[in-house]
């Protein structure tokens, strides 16, 4: 199978093609190349005059994969020059029925016979041997969804190191975490019971292998597609609130997941409500299943 995997430079949008591809490739044998998304003018231009120069010496794609609203036309400027299936993760920029195949949220509720709707975004996370003794806090940052106020995250992290003696924790911040915010942090815990880890110190393999391990994972409510990474992960996971700024569709689909017990807030923890983890997610697994019963040609 042929799979032309357009990326944007997000790690965020190229993690949902990446778990997409790599649960493909555990069901059939798969050929990726990944292609720089060129401007949406380019891509017209080139949809026009039906070339498409950056695929020019690779085989012709049984797929065509992009998430991000950059990917949305070269997706669609490729398929006309070269054939294949467009598969679009996200809400699309575009009308829904230009592409073969949408996969969405189901918090963005879209419909139709060419609609996966999933439980939050794909990623390439799995479960792998958990570590007893350890845990994660994942922590985001301001954004416009939420009322972002460091202390109340810090004094949340703090409350549940104190209650978990036994459990070394490793908090990690994002490229959103205010300035200061690690190093107030790191002051926490002398005692080594919390070490912190910043995203520059890290490359993008890490925190999908620290999920794998972690049997226990907090994230900041704001941080939502670590939220369903962490799920998929296997990781019991709790969730650190920050205040929601309107309701969002992104803040409807966190409020969900914890009316349906996949995620524990911190003020129901608080309460005694025990954090337990729930079958793993696998959606990538499932929609890579749907993919290839929808078109068995691509794997022939």
């Amino acid at each position: 199978m042929i799979v032309w995997r357009f990326v944007d430079g997000r790690r965020g949008h190229e993690n949902q093609t990446r778990g997409l591809v790599q649960a493909l490739a555990a069901r059939c044998p798969t050929e990726v190349h990944d292609l720089d998304a060129p401007s949406s003018r380019q891509a017209v231009a080139w949809w026009m005059i039906g070339r498409f120069p950056p695929g020019e010496g690779l085989p012709s794609p049984d797929l065509i994969l992009g998430a991000g609203h950059a990917t949305h036309l070269p997706m669609l400027a490729a398929r006309r020059v070269r054939g294949g299936r467009a598969v679009v993760l996200m809400k699309p920029s575009l009308p829904v029925r230009w592409f073969d195949l949408v996969v969405a949220p189901r918090h963005d509720a879209l419909t139709g016979p060419n609609v996966i709707r999933t439980l939050g975004a794909l990623n390439p996370v799995r479960p792998g041997e958990k570590q007893a003794g350890t845990g994660l806090l994942l922590v985001g940052g301001p954004s416009r969804h939420v009322e972002w106020h460091s202390e109340a995250v810090l004094d949340q992290v703090r409350e549940i190191v104190r209650a978990t003696p036994g459990t070394q924790w490793r908090l990690v911040t994002s490229r959103r975490t205010p300035p200061g915010f690690a190093a107030v942090a790191r002051a926490l815990f002398p005692d080594g019971r919390l070490e912190v880890v910043e995203p520059h110190a890290v490359d993008a393999d890490w925190l999908p292998a620290a999920l794998a391990a972690a049997p226990v994972a907090w994230v900041t409510a704001d941080s939502v597609s670590m939220l369903y990474e962490s799920l998929s992960a296997g990781a019991a996971t709790g969730l650190v609130e920050v205040p929601a700024r309107g309701r969002s569709r992104l803040q409807q689909g966190v409020a969900d997941l914890m009316r349906e017990g996949r995620v524990i807030s911190f003020s129901a923890w608080r309460a005694g409500v025990p954090l337990q983890p729930g079958p793993p997610l696998a959606e990538a697994d499932r929609v890579a299943g749907e993919v290839l019963r929808r078109y068995p040609e691509a794997c022939a």
